[in-house]
């Protein structure tokens, strides 16, 4: 079972390149319950969001706003999760929202360059004291569009953003100068290993053209400090009610067998 903390070279790491990975935050029992429940869940094609990536490809997402009892909202409470988030942005943080971003065999889209921030400071978040957790359900590969960062761009600061097709993505002219001068790093991970970065991380993916899915459960943070000073479609500050290391395991030894 993963450590709910990142080591002091692991933090290092964070405010040096923007970014962790660590390969085993779900062990293969847990990942195989996330797969299990997400792969039967029918309202996530039903409930899913549908962007142009201005490539040709389609991106493909269902949204929580809500972290609950369901496994999802179990995940995104875990302290193994939040405990690193807290690190990551020194002090409370609560659930911001969440995503299961898909992408199918050959038709998966691809996503343009972006900062989280470049959104999330839209939504009247003053700082960018924001951060994700990546979880990949199957295999990231090259081949079928693993996350993309570079490294250490999180120093740039936010950058404007604008349209690309039906996406939101950074100033083309900043990306291209930013490819120039910074390593690109493939974030290729197991099933069950994870990607925390920074909110001002530079990021992107490719289209999936490979025989294999890439599902991704993507749990987003906003430090407490840094409460919104507006509404928005995600939340405002709220306590988060953390869960305990063995969680994932308890609710599937509970939910699974009774279906």
């Amino acid at each position: 079972m993963s450590s709910p903390h990142f080591t002091d070279a692991e933090m290092a790491q964070y405010h040096e390149d923007g970014y962790v990975v660590v390969p085993d935050l779900l062990d293969a029992a847990e990942v195989e319950i996330l797969r299990q429940v997400a792969k039967n869940d029918q309202s996530i094609e039903q409930q899913a969001l549908s962007r142009n990536d201005g490539e040709g490809g389609i991106t493909k997402l269902r949204l929580w706003n809500e972290a609950g009892d369901d496994l999802y909202g179990v995940i995104a409470r875990s302290r193994r999760i939040v405990d690193r988030l807290e690190q990551m942005l020194g002090g409370e943080v609560y659930y911001y929202h969440s995503k299961m971003n898909f992408k199918e065999p050959f038709t998966g889209g691809a996503w343009a360059w972006h900062q989280d921030y470049g959104y999330w400071y839209n939504n009247g978040c003053l700082f960018p004291l924001m951060g994700s957790c990546l979880i990949s359900i199957d295999p990231a590969t090259r081949e079928n569009g693993c996350l993309q960062v570079l490294k250490g761009s999180h120093h740039l600061g936010r950058i404007d953003h604008g349209k690309v097709g039906d996406q939101t993505g950074a100033d083309p002219e900043r990306v291209a100068e930013a490819v120039k001068r910074m390593e690109l790093v493939y974030c290729v991970t197991p099933p069950g290993g994870a990607v925390f970065f920074h909110s001002n991380l530079l990021h992107r993916s490719d289209q999936n053209k490979s025989s294999n899915p890439r599902w991704s459960y993507i749990c987003c943070y906003n430090a407490a400090r840094n409460n919104p000073y507006k509404e928005s479609k995600h939340p405002s500050y709220h306590p988060l009610a953390k869960v305990e290391q063995n969680a994932i395991k308890e609710w599937g030894k509970r939910e699974l067998v009774q279906q």
